[in-house]
């Protein structure tokens, strides 16, 4: 008999956290853009051309960066950094000019 066992998680079949896996769910539902990557400094490079970007603009975007992976993977992103637009993954692999921004910004 075990009194003081662990409260054991509910897990996946890859050992994720289920919780966090509702949790990037329901990120990905927000709208704004999102820079996907860890933090590096192509991640850093390419948020600094969107905010350049959606400053020229004058557009009204919230621009987060998301550095947890499980997040980023929720998204079906293998390669950042990535560019995500109302939940929608538009661009990744590559730091993207101010002008590629720009003309992504200018299609949706």
């Amino acid at each position: 008999m075990k009194l003081f066992k662990k409260k054991e998680e509910e897990k996946t079949c890859c050992n994720c956290n289920v919780d966090a896996i509702a949790e990037a769910e329901k990120l990905k539902s927000d709208k704004g853009i999102k820079i996907l990557g860890s933090g590096c400094a192509k991640c850093q490079a390419l948020e600094k051309a969107v905010r350049t970007a959606v400053e020229e603009l004058a557009l009204d975007y919230s621009i987060d960066h998301i550095t947890d992976f499980a997040q980023i993977a929720s998204y079906g992103v293998m390669s950042t950094p990535a560019i995500v637009v109302d939940g929608k993954v538009v661009a990744y692999g590559k730091v993207l000019s101010v002008t590629e921004v720009k003309d992504i910004l200018k299609g949706i």
